[in-house]
């Protein structure tokens, strides 16, 4: 069921002043109040959810030595092939095309993955990690095959083809003591320039507006910082390179920084509304800009679609149908949407899943085992690689493979990484 009932409707009936304030400072009381029978029996597990998720206040610390939780889960997952050459390289000993990097957000570490036959999950298994620093959280990819990796304490430059970390960039960016855990300080989203000559990260400070900060390629240092909101959760860059787009959760907006000046320009996107403030579930994670016209893609909760044109900051609203809590996104090259669902949190919401919506606004949800976060697109459009780590409790140490040709074939678990969070295809 989609629209306006089910925990957004509580949601708004229990807000105001007074609830609001409330709901800040207590996300519990926040689920409580927003909750019907269902999600009460659900205890414990989805308040520790509500501090796993991205969508509430406090501090939170994800444990590098916590047990796999796919260990729980049902379903086909996949294992090694015995005949693939051991350290999963080409002839020449590269890294071949296709292999996927994950960043190891319980870990300090990316991990390199064989995706198996085809690329379809089966026989594949993690072929090698690299140290990068603190808990990574994003990473990009350039076509000179190197990586950029955001985490706690700088943006790591790894050579993806040697599998080796050439740098480690600090930030400008004063972002409190190294720490692991959802609420850490510094770099998030993260992405490069078209032309591959800067990228750009998303800088948390706690508690406090983030950054947008500038990093020269070619010098690898930082060449200029750009505030924006609470939490940029994502960073998306133009089609032509002009602008940069910070996703600031916790504010409830979306930042866009010029390229070329550093000035910003702050758009409200909350589709629901901003009350509950820190303590909502309803604010932006994830955006994707679509190439056709240029305007950002922010899926809300399986129902609502944010279409935000950023030349006049105006948003558009389309239906969806997922009616879950949703996290990452990305565009297959036909322009097709995948969203991942990341599972209910409240009495009437749908369990995890992969929205795959057509540009046409057709859509097919694929139910997922479990929480998941961020999702990535072969090459070919044909296959869906979705991470299961870092959103909520229950998060399993793998990806999730999803035929995207297919609607019969059943989605395939292949063990990957450490909380796995930010996912390229190389």
């Amino acid at each position: 069921m989609t629209g306006t009932g089910g925990p957004r409707a509580a949601f708004r009936k229990a807000s105001g002043p007074r609830a609001a304030s409330r709901k800040a400072s207590d996300p519990r009381a926040a689920f409580r109040e927003a909750s019907g029978p269902r999600a009460r029996r659900l205890g414990l597990a989805l308040i520790a959810a509500a501090l796993l998720a991205g969508c509430a206040t406090g501090t939170t610390e994800a444990d590098p030595g916590a047990p796999d939780a796919s260990s729980a889960s049902t379903g086909s997952v996949a294992t090694p092939d015995p005949s693939r050459t051991p350290d999963g390289r080409t002839p020449d000993g590269r890294t071949p095309d296709g292999t996927l990097l994950v960043a190891d957000f319980g870990s300090d570490t990316v991990t390199f993955v064989d995706p198996g036959r085809d690329g379809s999950g089966e026989g594949g298994a993690p072929i090698a990690s690299v140290k990068v620093g603190t808990a990574p959280y994003g990473l990009v990819v350039g076509e000179d095959g190197r990586a950029w990796v955001a985490t706690a304490e700088g943006v790591a430059v790894v050579d993806t083809e040697r599998r080796t970390r050439l740098a480690l960039i600090p930030y400008a960016t004063e972002s409190g003591p190294v720490a692991t855990g959802e609420y850490r300080g510094g770099g998030m989203g993260i992405a490069l320039a078209p032309d591959g000559s800067r990228v750009y990260v998303g800088v948390n400070v706690p508690g406090e507006d983030g950054a947008v900060e500038v990093i020269d390629t070619a010098t690898r240092e930082v060449t200029g910082t750009a505030p924006v909101g609470m939490r940029p959760f994502d960073v998306d860059v133009s089609p032509d390179g002009r602008e940069v787009y910070a996703t600031d959760h916790d504010s409830f907006d979306v930042t866009a920084v010029d390229a070329d000046t550093l000035k910003t320009r702050r758009m409200e996107v909350a589709p629901y509304g901003t009350e509950g403030g820190l303590g909502s579930w309803l604010k932006p994670h994830y955006a994707v800009v679509r190439p056709a016209d240029g305007r950002l893609l922010l899926p809300f909760e399986g129902e609502r679609l944010a279409v935000l044109d950023p030349r006049t900051g105006k948003v558009t609203i389309e239906r969806m149908t997922a009616n879950t809590h949703q996290h990452g996104a990305a565009l297959a090259p036909d322009g097709t949407l995948l969203v991942v669902g990341t599972g209910p949190i409240g009495s009437d919401d749908e369990e995890p899943s992969l929205t795959v919506r057509a540009p046409d606004g057709t859509e097919r949800v694929v139910p997922l085992e479990g929480p998941h976060e961020d999702v990535a697109v072969s090459a070919d459009g044909r296959t869906a690689y979705v991470t299961g780590g870092f959103t909520r409790d229950g998060y399993w140490n793998g990806i999730t493979v999803v035929d995207l040709d297919d609607e019969k074939s059943e989605p395939v678990r292949l063990t990957a990484g450490n909380r796995p969070l930010g996912i390229a295809v190389l």
